[in-house]
């Protein structure tokens, strides 16, 4: 099933700015989360094989809502809007904020989280706070390690160890982050294997 899992038809069901535009329970649910700018809308499109199902962009931010995309009516996958830029209103980031808990707390249909992270920089504070509150909302979660030909293959380990300490202290988090490259299209089917196993969970 995973080499058809993401092919086919894909369809846009909602963008979410409010509580009270999110849809109703109904297929299973995949999302995506990261800091702006983390690659997030390069590593969906590249999953998924498109080049415009999420919109790229050079400026931080641009991923304003819950965006919610029916996948061969198998499950939706929704992309986060991506968290950590400085330069959004305090008004925006509490907006978010209150949408993401309230998102991550209610869904029950919410199988996994992937929190994407730059390898080239690691965990951030806004990342952590992340985890946290995945933690506090008991919603399972993996670390995807991003844009991972932009580091030294001497790093790679390094960074995966590092980052493997740093969740032994999140009891919702995978034990083990995984490296990816949308660009080189490293690690894209191991990523769409974890999501079939995900979606076999009764």
């Amino acid at each position: 099933m995973t080499a058809t899992l993401f092919n086919g038809s894909c369809d846009f069901v909602a963008g979410v700015a409010t509580l009270d535009m999110l849809p109703p329970l109904s297929l299973p649910e995949i999302a995506f989360a990261g800091r702006s700018n983390v690659g997030k809308s390069s590593l969906i499109n590249a999953l998924t094989g498109r080049k415009t199902l999420a919109r790229t962009s050079h400026t931080p931010g641009r991923t304003q809502q819950l965006n919610f995309f029916n996948m061969r009516d198998t499950f939706l996958l929704v992309d986060m809007p991506g968290y950590g830029y400085a330069k959004v209103s305090k008004s925006m980031r509490k907006s978010w904020d209150t949408l993401i808990r309230t998102y991550l707390r209610g869904r029950s249909t919410l199988r996994c989280v992937f929190l994407l992270v730059d390898s080239r920089h690691g965990l951030k504070d806004s990342d952590i706070e992340m985890m946290k509150m995945m933690d506090e909302t008991a919603v399972n979660y993996r670390i995807i390690l991003t844009k991972s030909d932009e580091i030294k293959q001497s790093e790679r380990a390094e960074i995966l160890e590092r980052t493997a300490l740093s969740l032994k202290k999140h009891p919702a988090a995978f034990p083990q982050a995984m490296l990816c490259s949308a660009h080189k299209q490293d690690g894209l089917e191991d990523i769409r294997a974890i999501v079939e196993a995900q979606l076999s969970i009764i």
